[in-house]
């Protein structure tokens, strides 16, 4: 039989995983416009431990006032910053060390799911219809999509971020345990 965990026990759960997960992971925010589109990420971001977010001009940030109905308090575990362009954000990221990963279904771009992500990693997220500018997608080391089957050719942004994101930490935890 199954229960849910007590707050305790969770703790205990998300200390375990903590210990072993090593690898940091960032955001560029490229035009994502929607409140709750950001809320939302910013969560993710936070329970998966991404180390730092960038919001490019035309993006909407933790400061506007909806996104607190998705992110429910999170931004405040999240370091972030704003970067005039593209070029500057992946300047700035390449310099902590990341990889550049855009996420977009764009042509060359590879499947999440057999994309190397076992070093740091920063993705890049474009504008929920427009995707990712193609300037900056031409800066990106490279640039992977997530393998859709249905008959939806494209996923909510959020909710690529969290494949993403987790696709990120499964990496690593496969390699920590075989």
């Amino acid at each position: 039989m199954h229960e849910n965990l007590s707050s305790t026990e969770l703790k205990r759960l998300h200390r375990q995983w903590r210990k072993e997960t090593s690898r940091r992971v960032s955001l560029i925010i490229a035009g994502i416009q929607g409140p709750y589109n950001i809320g939302s990420i910013i969560r993710t971001a936070a329970a998966e431990r991404v180390d730092h977010i960038w919001f490019l001009e035309g993006s909407t940030t933790p400061e506007n006032a909806k996104t607190g109905k998705t992110a429910l308090g999170s931004e405040r575990f999240i370091e972030w910053s704003m970067a005039t362009d593209g070029s500057a954000a992946i300047k700035s990221a390449r310099n902590r060390g990341y990889r550049i990963v855009g996420l977009e279904l764009a042509s060359g771009a590879e499947p999440i799911h057999i994309t190397n992500l076992k070093e740091d990693v920063c993705f890049v997220l474009g504008h929920e219809d427009r995707g990712i500018p193609t300037a900056l997608l031409d800066q990106c080391d490279l640039v992977s999509y997530i393998p859709q089957l249905g008959k939806i050719g494209s996923l909510n942004v959020a909710i690529a971020t969290s494949i993403a994101l987790y696709e990120f930490r499964r990496q690593e935890w496969n390699e920590a345990s075989g």
